[in-house]
């Protein structure tokens, strides 16, 4: 099991992930943002650039799954670190959404294409 210290949660760090962590952001809009009835859109933006980071693995032993899923368990929202372009680890609050998995080989306890975003609070 590689583990890889620029993505922690909790302090404890994440597997090693296949190529291409994608980062995203998006603005956050008041629930009184919307169009009026000349269709020109109001934005009230209540917060700017919320992170979102995406994994994926594409084989993973039940050992390797059991390891990660117990780094979310029971854990509505975490300390997520990372280390950001300069290469200073950044801490921020995050939550774990949309995983999806296959149950690969069940007599020999294989996983494929573990895939879940992890977005900033």
């Amino acid at each position: 099991m590689k583990l890889f210290e620029d993505y922690l949660i909790d302090g404890e760090p994440m597997l090693v992930p296949d190529a291409d962590v994608s980062l995203s952001f998006a603005d956050l809009d008041s629930s009184d943002s919307g169009r009026d009835e000349s269709g020109i859109m109001h934005r009230i933006v209540v917060r700017e650039r919320v992170a979102t980071w995406g994994f994926n693995y594409s084989n993973l032993t039940a050992e390797e799954y059991r390891y990660m899923r117990a780094l979310f368990a029971g854990k509505p929202e975490f300390a997520f670190i990372y280390r950001n372009l300069e290469g200073d680890l950044v801490e921020t609050r995050a939550y774990c959404s949309n995983e999806s998995i296959t149950y690969h080989n069940a007599r020999l306890g294989l996983y494929k294409n573990l895939k879940f975003n992890i977005i900033e609070c």
